[in-house]
């Protein structure tokens, strides 16, 4: 067997503005992971996609139109064309998932990686990061419509990424550890929806809707500054300002505002959606303490009692 996996990410800074040219942050979180496990396959199936989690198989030989078994087929083809394996072996691939999916945590950004990963290793093949951030953004065209390309870059190299699309990938490191605690709403949200609508108001408004992408750049660049110098504090300010923005834009909904809210009020030093808006995760950033674990569960059970259906804490390393 062929096993591999891929790491979930979510937009630290930078939501929406990065589809239209300001820069973003997104980190990994390597806690909550995709798996590809792959097998000899028989002679008469070919190559067959089991996806575990949704108790389907879909045979490669077959186009399949539903949401979830076109992107499964459409990455193993990508990534047998880029290998150059006109005849592959028969394969079973088994794909399964830790991560919530509709929630901007990168569910199916991190199960392409995780299948990229296992077919090139299963041919006896290596492919570096960036070709599989390539050949994943091929599948993030099918979820987001038109991706920013930033999901399948964090994934893909597994670390803390700054990015401006179609300019600049910055694998950076932190000056300082710090804790987040991610919680999910309980309502999915389609990304490609939220960036569709998000440009249907810049269409709308162009002068006003340019002035708030500026605005979230500056705190974008302000927020690289303050992860790379170690200030936690200063980046609880601008998480904090990144969400007014986001309301500002209209992704934030009553149910996120809720769970903003309980992680302030339980001591998180800042709070905002993550991803697309419209529903799927916050997060809140724990303060430094002498009792890191204590204040991580003391926001953690503020936001359950806030209605989130999970809490996934995580360190950014």
């Amino acid at each position: 067997m062929t096993s591999a996996s891929a790491a979930g990410k979510i937009i630290l800074l930078g939501e929406h503005a990065v589809v239209h040219g300001r820069p973003a942050i997104a980190v990994p979180v390597s806690a909550v992971r995709a798996y590809a496990d792959i097998e000899a396959g028989s002679t008469d199936e070919g190559i067959v996609i089991v996806a575990a989690d949704l108790d389907r198989r879909y045979p490669l030989d077959e186009s399949d139109t539903e949401e979830h078994g076109a992107p499964l087929q459409t990455t193993i083809r990508n990534v047998l064309t880029h290998l150059g394996e006109e005849n592959p072996p028969p394969m079973v691939i088994t794909v399964r998932s830790d991560l919530p999916i509709a929630r901007g945590m990168g569910s199916g950004t991190a199960v392409a990686t995780a299948i990229v990963r296992a077919v090139s290793q299963h041919l006896g093949r290596h492919l570096g990061a960036q070709d599989v951030s390539d050949l994943v953004y091929r599948t993030e065209i099918i979820f987001h419509g038109t991706p920013s390309g930033i999901d399948n870059t964090v994934v893909a190299f597994e670390k803390p990424v700054y990015f401006v699309r179609d300019r600049e990938r910055r694998v950076f490191w932190v000056g300082r550890p710090f804790d987040l605690v991610i919680a999910d709403s309980g309502v999915p949200s389609r990304t490609r929806d939220a960036i569709a609508e998000v440009r249907r108001r810049w269409e709308a408004n162009r002068a006003r809707y340019e002035q708030l992408f500026d605005a979230v750049g500056v705190v974008v660049d302000a927020g690289y500054s303050a992860i790379t110098g170690g200030d936690v504090t200063g980046l609880g300010v601008l998480m904090n300002r990144n969400q007014q923005l986001m309301r500002e834009l209209g992704v934030s909904t009553p149910e996120l505002e809720h769970l903003v809210d309980a992680a302030r009020n339980a001591g998180a030093l800042g709070a905002k959606l993550s991803g697309g808006g419209m529903g799927g995760c916050i997060l809140a950033l724990v303060g430094e303490t002498s009792d890191a674990a204590y204040a991580r569960e003391r926001i953690a059970a503020a936001l359950f009692t806030a209605g989130a259906q999970r809490v996934i804490p995580t360190t950014v390393r």
